[in-house]
């Protein structure tokens, strides 16, 4: 029974953190986790670990996905990367110097607000609307960005995916699969220092969930990958919000539960 119960929650896990990265670029940690925590009582340092893990492959077949049908900005996204790892390490240096502060909701609010504004006021940037734009003032506009993301998920530990979407499209002038896709490319390398670290200082997880855990958002992230590349602007952008919605007060549930 107790491995019935463990595979059913990594399922329902992997199944919205899968479409949630691969939809919305969204970080696998923000359903993982509290699942994780809630339901099967493993330690919340372990959870955020096994999320992370999962994000890698997940973020990395969806990067792919995306990046075969040509959305994907990968030299930008390298520059904001390292940028968001840097600024992570400053983040969290500067979190240890202050009085802790309650923001453990902060991604979840995030979540919900980012799907109703794709729902609202959808993002119809296009791929002409892109190339218009100055090479030195998106290089200029993604390294704040990433000053901006890593400092606040260093500082914070949350917010990560969601917080790059919103900037990669209100701030640097992404259409929504070119954002989507630098997203994800961008998460698979801070998904996989993240996960490393916490597995070097906290030890190796259960094996079960963290296996199933990657499995699931792997397989439905793939699928909402390719179902995202091949829909309409307007359908996208429908999609995303009600998936980052659903996901966000299915969420914030689990957080009143605990």
């Amino acid at each position: 029974m107790k491995y019935l119960i463990t595979t059913a929650v990594c399922l329902l896990a992997g199944l919205g953190a899968g479409l949630g990265t691969g939809f919305a670029g969204m970080s696998a940690a923000a359903v993982i986790t509290p699942m994780l925590v809630t339901f099967l009582g493993i330690e919340p340092y372990t959870a955020v670990g096994i999320a992370l893990a999962s994000d890698v492959l997940a973020s990395a077949v969806s990067a792919y996905t995306y990046g075969k049908n040509k959305n994907l900005d990968i030299k930008n996204g390298l520059v904001m990367m390292i940028t968001v790892l840097i600024f992570t390490v400053v983040g969290s240096f500067v979190s240890s110097l202050v009085p802790s502060v309650a923001m453990g909701n902060f991604s979840v609010f995030m979540t919900l607000l980012l799907g109703i504004k794709f729902i609202v006021r959808p993002v119809m940037t296009t791929k002409t609307d892109m190339s218009a734009r100055s090479a030195k003032s998106v290089l200029i506009k993604s390294i704040i960005c990433g000053i901006i993301v890593g400092f606040i998920c260093g500082f914070i530990g949350a917010g990560g995916g969601m917080m790059m979407l919103l900037l990669l499209t209100s701030v640097m002038g992404y259409e929504l699969k070119t954002a989507v896709g630098t997203s994800v490319f961008i998460m698979t390398f801070t998904a996989l220092t993240g996960s490393v670290s916490h597995f070097a200082i906290g030890g190796m997880p259960d094996i079960l969930p963290f296996v199933l855990c990657i499995v699931f958002t792997l397989v439905f992230a793939r699928i909402a990958a390719k179902i995202a590349n091949k829909a309409s602007p307007e359908t996208l952008n429908r999609v995303t919000g009600i998936i980052l919605v659903i996901l966000g007060i299915v969420v914030l549930g689990f957080s009143l539960i605990k």
